[in-house]
């Protein structure tokens, strides 16, 4: 995709070789196989580590960009894309390990059979609904900002980075005590909330002053002290939310969310731009925020539970439940479902007073390799 369209001489070509670049689905396939190579207990850290790096790449990007423009062209750009991707393809052969053949947790991978589940699961479709609306604003904000920075700031596009890189370090430091206290299982859905709230402080700021230099950088810090949290954090809550089994088809639809809130908020936001003018983008926003927030504080807060996968002996009778019951029946476990096709069932568990040691001697149940 990146050599059509650095080759490309046209716009078509250009939206051909993009549309080749999306069709890698590269961000759903690394969340699959971080699914298959973690162990469970470390898979909620690992999940809001590729949030946090995604975030950090569209901001390297917005730095960059600008300057490989001027220095090598758009059609260089992508052809440093495409050094870059071999470059991954590299990394992936020798440096990533390969699951070993079916070793992988089967609920990591997505199934067409627990889309209906997904899909109704009231936790869940508010942080695919979150997800949508933050890359949507994300998107439409980045439609204004670089003209804004030029005309508010008289700063040329190679010199947006003067701008970048300040508020990033800042919304980095700003962040980083929020993110902590989330860290804290009581926390985490009031600082979920708070980022939310900060976000929409953001929008409401360059909605009011995007023509005043101290405005426009004070709600870029704000919008991305927001976004830099609930980047780490969502992928983190869907993994945490999500039934054990279903992870991957949770996973699959929150990623569809994600990218189809970018090209809504990219075309969203070039019309709004050619009706109206930032302000229209900006109100936009702050809008889709304020119903994202309201979204989030209405239901039943969730438990957050870790979920834990046990591999089964074949030869049990799975008819008796038996397994069900002995499973269920263990200290700070609170649901148990068993996959009797697969060998596996899936607990979700509160780790402060759960011993998988219990769960091991449970007759049936087969030891760790």
């Amino acid at each position: 995709g990146s050599v059509v369209a650095a080759l490309a001489d046209s716009l078509a070509g250009v939206i051909i070789g993009r549309a080749l670049q999306g069709s890698g689905a590269i961000a759903a396939v690394v969340l699959a196989l971080v699914a298959d190579l973690t162990r469970e207990q470390q898979r909620v850290k690992a999940m809001a580590l590729i949030g946090m790096s995604i975030g950090a790449s569209f901001l390297l990007a917005l730095m960059a960009g600008p300057a490989l423009d001027r220095w090598i062209g758009v059609s260089g750009i992508f052809w440093l894309t495409a050094m870059l991707a071999l470059g991954c393809i590299v990394v992936v052969v020798w440096w990533v390990p390969t699951p070993r053949r079916g070793a992988g947790d089967p609920g990591s991978r997505a199934s067409k059979d627990y889309f209906r589940e997904v899909m109704v699961n009231a936790h869940l479709l508010r942080l695919d609904v979150g997800i949508f609306v933050l890359h949507m604003v994300l998107t439409a904000v980045f439609v204004v900002a670089p003209f804004a920075l030029v005309e508010t700031l008289g700063l040329e596009r190679d010199s947006h980075w003067q701008v970048y890189v300040p508020v990033l370090v800042g919304s980095i430091l700003l962040m980083a005590p929020l993110l902590i206290l989330g860290m804290r299982r009581e926390r985490t859905f009031w600082v979920f909330r708070s980022a939310i709230f900060i976000v929409l402080v953001g929008q409401c700021v360059l909605f009011a002053g995007a023509d005043q230099a101290i405005s426009l950088i004070a709600g870029l810090v704000c919008f991305f002290v927001g976004f830099n949290l609930l980047e780490a954090m969502l992928p983190s809550l869907m993994t945490r939310l999500s039934p054990g089994y279903a992870k991957g088809t949770a996973i699959g639809v929150y990623n569809t969310f994600q990218f189809a809130g970018v090209f809504v908020g990219g075309a969203l936001g070039g019309i709004l731009l050619g009706l109206f003018d930032g302000r229209g983008v900006f109100a936009f926003c702050v809008l889709a925020t304020l119903v994202w927030l309201v979204v989030a504080l209405t239901g039943r807060t969730p438990q957050l539970r870790n979920s834990v996968t046990l591999r089964l002996d074949g030869d049990i009778d799975f008819a008796s439940g038996s397994i069900e019951h002995g499973l269920g029946a263990l200290n700070g476990v609170d649901e148990v479902t068993v996959l009797p096709k697969d060998c596996v069932a899936y607990l979700r568990v509160d780790e402060s007073c759960f011993d998988p040691e219990q769960a091991h001697a449970v007759p049936g149940v087969l030891a760790p390799d």
